[in-house]
């Protein structure tokens, strides 16, 4: 799911009733939030939903953030929700593998680790390759701007080739990228979007459905990149394990070829969800 998903839409657990609308809507997949969204005095009414989801059939893969599990909130929800048999959980405020490698066991299912303070950059790694249930580390940008006393955003590019190369290293796909918080701002989205992916990213949360659609844009190969994937691959005759010059006079070798046949995975994928744009 992590590296073909492009667009994660978060729910807030508290509001029932935006699930289903979510689960029908154009995200590639929908994030249940126990976290960010919801208030102390919700946090168990939205758990019990939580687990109700749990149990239903959906249209799509559903996710769901517990609380930090170094938490009592976060203890309630790997207590209440392990083996329920969701897509996978986010898990935020990562930043201890050994911690992160028993909640894996206790979860029993994909993990996605949002890294949030330095500690948790410092040990990307290590938190990508703790566990065969570890999925995915991505950033949680807001928190890890505040812990890093910083203001300007492009002060984290740094920290984001970090994971997306302890991502790679432990064998993962490539990690979506953060939230884009300023929901008027599509341009900004796109923009911020199309960066991201062009640095090693695929797909990226959003709070917004207004949010998805330009995701899904961003993410998915453009029909120049699909045909001339094909028209590379077409060309190949038994020469994808050496380096030569295409007709075209560009430079090919078993890199670029591997590339190419990425890129028309995504294609056959996004063709078979009748998502292609």
């Amino acid at each position: 799911m992590i590296g073909k998903a492009r667009s994660w839409l978060y729910v807030p657990a508290h509001r029932p009733e935006l699930l289903a609308k979510a689960m029908a809507g154009p995200a590639d997949a929908v994030v249940y939030d126990l976290e960010d969204a919801i208030a102390a005095p919700d946090k168990a009414a939205a758990r019990a939903n939580a687990v109700a989801a749990a149990a239903q059939t959906w249209p799509k893969p559903l996710w769901i953030r517990i609380n930090p599990p170094q938490t009592p909130w976060g203890q309630s929800d790997v207590a209440e929700l392990a083996g329920r048999g969701v897509a996978g959980f986010r898990v935020p405020k990562c930043d201890d593998p050994d911690a992160v490698a028993r909640i894996a066991d206790r979860l029993a299912a994909p993990l996605h680790l949002l890294v949030e303070s330095a500690l948790g950059v410092e040990n990307a790694f290590g938190l990508a390759a703790c566990h065969p249930l570890v999925a995915s580390v991505s950033l949680g940008e807001a928190d890890l701007l505040a812990d890093l006393r910083v203001r300007d955003n492009t002060a984290l590019e740094w920290a984001r080739q970090r994971v997306v190369t302890a991502n790679r290293a432990a064998g993962l796909p490539s990690p979506p990228h953060a939230v884009w918080t300023d929901v008027a701002d599509l341009h900004g989205l796109v923009t911020d979007s199309a960066t991201a992916r062009d640095r090693g990213f695929f797909g990226r949360s959003v709070v917004h459905p207004k949010q998805i659609e330009p995701v899904n844009a961003v993410f998915t190969p453009s029909h120049t990149e699909v045909d001339d994937a094909r028209q590379l691959l077409n060309s190949l005759h038994g020469k994808d394990s050496a380096a030569w010059l295409d007709e075209q006079g560009r430079f090919v070798d078993p890199a670029v070829v591997a590339r190419s046949r990425w890129v028309l995975d995504l294609a056959e994928h996004f063709e078979t969800e009748g998502t292609t744009s």
